[in-house]
């Protein structure tokens, strides 16, 4: 490919990604809101996800479903960019072949993951502390909270707190997240030839939205406790990964890491469904308009 087809091969990717990310933020921040706040709330607050749902949309009306959804939606469309087009051009440093195996896939998303964990690290701890606030009188806006965090804590341990668990959880989570939906893909390509039908597409994409939190999940947990803490984690990003684990394990056993993992599942059906369907007619769209 050359240099030029390959500049606008990426903007193709970024474009694409771009309204990918928008239909994932729509379509799963309600329960991205009960997964967050069943990681991060006080024990015994909740009963478990239903009664966060239900709590929720009671005290706080139903748009506190989407609190938090301005960081992600403002932030996302740089947080998938930047992932589908450190993908694309991770699969093309990995291998000058369109078809990666599988393996070479993981390690393609694994690459993505790790680069996407720059823009996904602050657009997720502005989240996080946003769901963390259960409307009451002294809950703050946004954009409190950002001058906030950049005037007591820079931007190092403020912007962008959670920074290396966020680069943990990626690796594994796209690494599992690219490996499952090209398996799927694969799979239906075989019965039904490379055009695949739209149901087929957002097929793979849950498959692979659940491979990434499965993949992922107890970092995950980590991660939104980090980040919701008032003060930033102490030790090297080894050591306060594992108090955090062990921290978890001490106040809910082993189960305490998978919490909230049901309604995260359920979420990840639809968001990554409606992610690819979005990224891969956008970016088919524009490949026949551009020609690359």
């Amino acid at each position: 490919m050359a240099p030029s087809s390959k500049t606008a091969a990426t903007l193709n990717e970024l474009a694409a990604g771009s309204v990918g990310g928008a239909a994932q933020v729509l379509v799963g921040q309600p329960l991205d809101t009960v997964k967050t706040r069943a990681q991060i709330a006080p024990a015994g607050m909740f009963k478990g996800p239903m009664d966060i749902l239900l709590q929720t949309v009671r005290k706080e009306g139903f748009l506190a479903l989407y609190k938090g959804m301005a960081s992600p939606l403002f932030g996302i469309a740089g947080v998938n960019s930047l992932l589908f087009a450190a993908y694309g051009v991770s699969k093309r440093i990995i291998s000058p072949f369109p078809q990666l195996s599988l393996k070479e896939t993981a390690a393609a998303g694994a690459m993505a993951g790790a680069i996407n964990a720059v823009l996904a690290s602050p657009v997720e701890m502005f989240k996080v502390r946003m769901q963390g606030q259960y409307g009451d009188k002294t809950d703050k806006r946004l954009s409190v909270i950002a001058r906030e965090m950049w005037s007591q804590w820079g931007f190092r341990k403020g912007v962008m707190r959670g920074y290396w668990v966020t680069v943990a959880r990626e690796i594994p989570a796209y690494a599992g997240f690219y490996t499952a939906y090209e398996f799927s893909r694969r799979q239906f390509a075989q019965k039904y030839g490379p055009e695949l039908p739209v149901w087929a597409v957002l097929a793979s994409g849950s498959t692979g939205g659940m491979a990434y939190w499965l993949s992922s999940y107890p970092l995950d947990v980590v991660k939104s406790r980090v980040q919701l803490r008032t003060t930033p984690p102490t030790g090297t990003p080894v050591q306060y990964i594992a108090a955090e684990l062990r921290a978890v394990v001490a106040e809910g056993g082993v189960a305490g890491l998978f919490r909230g993992l049901s309604p995260t599942l359920i979420r990840s059906i639809p968001a990554a469904a409606s992610t690819f369907a979005a990224y891969e007619l956008t970016r088919e769209f524009l490949e026949k308009t551009t020609g690359v």
